[in-house]
């Protein structure tokens, strides 16, 4: 099942388990946990005391009385020292543990914030690394559907690094074909007629310039797949084959579901988002051409002038093929995510 992050307040997730990030003594903390408790009621901390003491890194279950979940789980993080006193691991384990609480009770969903990011003082970067990898290794092979849930953008920081490529490739790219596009507009002489282009689903001419800066043109989907001889089904299901996958193995690296996998699979006409494509073009390893010809099974194209393709392109062409870490950046830059 998918892993998405969201910008929510936890208590208002309607899942099956929320994990809250609570005090190793049965005492209502700040931040996530009293926010927990107060839509809990009081219950919540009678059912908390009967549980008694839990170290860092363990996890325990309640019920979620007031809250819109049947579960609790309650997780205690580490208090960041500097790195060197198991802080990473004991995370690392609070997540493992609420996840297998979660399997054990039969949850579908579950939706964790953050932890230790706030008073515990975890470096937000690392955190989110660590989240991001013991969620993601959980769900590729476990049916179950994973929240992670920020208030704000405060709370939520990625890797300096990572982030200083992207934005590196960015103005290499995007920032620069926007540029052009617009000094082209600034400097070109009045445009004549004879200049125009006339785009066979537009009734009214578009200038050249003006183009550059739209998303790239969408062949028509049907002509596209006769003339490749195969359909995106088609084609998606022999790469996979090919990769050596499972189907499950595919569509979990993709962050896609069984249903919507099954929907593909069993309808050869089936007609993909440009989302969905290129969440099985990271699964499958492809590199940018083959990613090009498997979107264009689907009548679609790559754009240096979309921003969300130039961040897509970025990982493929730096075999970065981790969903969850793509994921990661384009919520940073507000896109929607792949997969889920």
């Amino acid at each position: 099942m998918p892993f998405t992050i969201v910008r929510n307040d936890i208590t208002a997730m309607q899942v099956d388990a929320i994990v809250n990030t609570a005090n190793p003594r049965p005492a209502i903390g700040g931040g996530t946990d009293s926010a927990v408790h107060k839509k809990a009621g009081p219950r919540l901390l009678e059912a908390r005391k009967r549980i008694g003491h839990i170290s860092p890194g363990q996890a325990a279950i309640t019920p979620a009385f007031g809250l819109d979940a049947e579960y609790v789980i309650h997780t205690v993080g580490p208090v960041w020292v500097d790195g060197s006193h198991g802080e990473k691991d004991l995370l690392a384990d609070c997540y493992r543990n609420s996840l297998q609480l979660a399997k054990d009770r039969g949850c579908q969903s579950v939706a964790f914030p953050l932890i230790s990011t706030g008073t515990y003082q975890f470096p937000k970067g690392l955190a989110l690394e660590i989240a991001t990898g013991v969620i993601s290794r959980f769900v590729l092979t476990n049916d179950i559907m994973v929240y992670l849930v920020v208030f704000d953008k405060a709370s939520y920081t990625l890797s300096e690094k990572l982030m200083r490529d992207v934005k590196s490739y960015i103005d290499n790219n995007y920032a620069q074909v926007l540029a052009q596009a617009e000094y082209s507009r600034d400097m070109s002489p009045p445009v004549r007629r004879s200049r125009l282009t006339y785009p066979k689903k537009l009734s009214a001419p578009v200038e050249q310039a003006d183009m550059v800066c739209n998303s790239a043109p969408q062949p028509d989907w049907d002509n596209i797949a006769h003339s490749l001889g195969k359909t995106f089904s088609e084609t998606l299901l022999e790469l996979i084959d090919r990769k050596g996958l499972t189907h499950a193995e595919a569509y979990s690296k993709a962050n896609i579901d069984r249903k919507h996998f099954n929907k593909i699979k069993n309808n050869k006409n089936y007609k993909p988002t440009r989302y969905t494509v290129l969440a099985f073009a990271i699964a499958l390893e492809l590199d940018i051409d083959r990613t090009k010809e498997l979107l264009e099974t689907a009548g679609l194209a790559l754009s240096k002038s979309n921003l969300f393709d130039v961040i897509v392109s970025f990982f493929i062409e730096n075999g970065r093929y981790n969903i969850f870490e793509l994921n990661d950046v384009l919520f940073e830059y507000d896109m929607p995510l792949l997969g889920c």
